[in-house]
């Protein structure tokens, strides 16, 4: 989408020139030389007129001018990037696509352009905290690293066991990245985005994106690791690649091959930055996209940078208060605005904070700052009410709240609700009904799973001993599917379902030598297509 400069509002505009010509009407209406001009002769007339007319110093007219221009700027709404929704969360899925090919160790960037993306990655998960993001790597062929994930420290720990000389073929197979990061994402409740950090691109891989934009729900972004000047190639062991002559080898950034495919997929393009502008556009689009496709109807938001104007209207409304600068006129349309402003209902209920924001901005407010109680007070809207009567502990209100409202998610909080009463068959049902309004629930599945074992387990112990021994130490649940922040799932004390970043550092091998081995494996099969648009989908690892 495009972001150049533009104006929101762009018919406020219209007040621009007004100021120009006000000022013009009020020199020629109070010029004396205009009034006399018809009845003394041009000659006299310079020389009968008294006074500093030929001293220009500002008068409070002018002031008015210059608000009716910067006002019908500000307006007009001035903005040149695009907004995140308001207390928006980011639950869009994104897998992350990197370039392993030999071209990403130049030293262009440093310390090298494969370590510049591990680093932005890395900026990704902290920036989407509780967002899922999974790992691709390709070259000639694509292998996936890491399903969708929302733990950045088994990110961090499969990002720094990548290098350039973990796949054998040589090329850019970026097709069927592609196709494999659409099977992970299709395997997800909600639409998500392919983020591709690469230094290049094979002209030949064009028409798989141009299939894909026309027929998948998820969206691809492209980043751009390097420099147009290039830099020398650095080996993985860190030694510095020479041609047969002896110099060293400089790779460029291939910005043109870029440029094509973003012109014919309509793939948004970007560049490495050195802040975290990048990634914060990375996630802007991804948020964006998710609720594009929840929501066709809904408007693009755009930020605004017109508030920026205030403080010089702020200013410039300082001087109405010395004497004499004043304009009678504007403090009646001051006063016919503020007339119209709705009165509050009660006294007893007025605060300054309702001038300014809603009860439900209020209670998200106090939702973020884990002020449950308080939250739960202030929220009208009844899905969010419910949430924070969950959070805070209580969850037969929560439950009365959630079995009023309609969808799958407020079903998937009933169960959620049930099961931290330690009511496993009614947590059991409302997850199987959770499912059945929307497949596929990964989160319902999961749960639905363990209230099975969790009864299972009730059944095999005496009654005398149910209560000490049944119970779980912690009761979590994953609440990705209903919006929620921090994705949570039931867990117990049984020693197999310990993280899986416990597991990996229990394995003999390093995380290098273990990706290694698997994409050997990987590649004595049949390579993932990478001409279809829509591939069959694909379990998650």
């Amino acid at each position: 989408m495009d972001q150049g400069f533009h104006f929101l509002r762009p018919l406020w505009l219209l007040l621009v020139p007004l100021g120009p010509l006000l000022a013009w009407w009020w020199q020629r209406r109070n010029d004396p030389l205009q009034r006399w001009k018809g009845m003394i002769a041009p000659h006299l007339l310079a020389h009968l007129v008294v006074g500093d007319s030929g001293r220009w110093r500002p008068r409070p007219i002018h002031f008015v001018c210059a608000v009716l221009m910067l006002g019908g700027i500000a307006c007009a709404g001035p903005t040149w990037e695009l907004d995140p929704p308001p207390f928006a969360e980011d639950r869009a899925p994104l897998v992350v696509a990197i370039d392993l090919s030999p071209a990403m160790d130049a030293i262009d960037v440093t310390p090298t352009r494969l370590e510049r993306v591990k680093q932005k990655v890395h900026d990704l998960m902290a920036l989407r905290a509780g967002g899922r993001t999974g790992l691709i790597v390709y070259a000639a062929t694509a292998h996936t690293v890491l399903p969708p994930t929302d733990d950045p420290a088994l990110m961090d720990m499969f990002l720094a066991a990548l290098s350039t000389d973990l796949l054998a073929g040589k090329g850019r197979n970026a097709g069927a990245a592609l196709a494999r990061a659409d099977r992970l994402l299709d395997a997800e409740s909600d639409p998500g985005t392919i983020v591709f950090f690469t230094s290049g691109f094979d002209d030949a891989q064009i028409p798989a994106f141009v299939a894909h934009r026309e027929h998948s729900r998820q969206q691809v972004l492209m980043l751009a690791a390097g420099t147009t000047a290039g830099g020398p190639l650095r080996a993985p062991a860190g030694a510095q690649v020479n041609d047969a002559g002896g110099s060293p080898v400089v790779v460029r950034l291939d910005d043109a091959a870029l440029q094509r495919l973003s012109s014919q997929a309509k793939v948004p393009l970007a560049s490495l930055t050195t802040s975290d502008d990048d990634m914060r556009w990375v996630q802007r689009q991804a948020m964006h996209h998710l609720e594009i496709i929840h929501d066709p109807a809904s408007t693009v938001r755009w930020k605004e940078y017109g508030y920026y104007l205030c403080y010089p209207l702020a200013l410039l409304a300082l001087l109405w208060f010395r004497r004499g600068w004043m304009v009678r006129w504007v403090f009646v349309l001051g006063a016919i605005g503020l007339g119209a402003m709705p009165a509050p209902a009660a006294a007893s209920d007025w605060h300054v904070v309702d001038w300014f924001f809603t009860p439900d901005q209020q209670g998200r407010w106090y939702f973020e700052h884990r002020d449950f109680e308080q939250a739960a007070a202030h929220f009208q809207d009844p899905y969010w009410k419910a949430r924070a009567l969950y959070e805070h502990g209580r969850w037969e209100d929560a439950r009365k709240v959630f079995a009023t409202l309609p969808g799958p998610d407020a079903v998937f909080m009933v169960g959620n609700c049930y099961a931290r009463q330690f009511e496993y068959e009614e947590a059991k049902t409302a997850f199987d009904q959770a499912l059945r309004l929307r497949h596929p629930f990964p989160e319902a599945q999961d749960n639905l799973r363990l209230m099975a074992q969790l009864i299972k387990q009730r059944e095999q112990v005496p009654p005398e001993d149910q209560d000490e021994e049944t119970r779980p130490d912690e009761v979590k649940f994953d609440q990705e599917g209903k919006k929620g922040q921090a994705q949570e799932q039931v867990m117990g004390p049984r020693k197999d379902q310990l993280p899986a970043a416990v597991w990996m550092r229990n394995l003999n091998v390093s995380p290098a030598d273990f990706l290694r081995s698997k994409f050997t494996i990987e590649d004595q099969g049949p390579p993932p297509s990478s001409s279809s648009a829509a591939p069959a989908k694909e379990p998650s690892p």
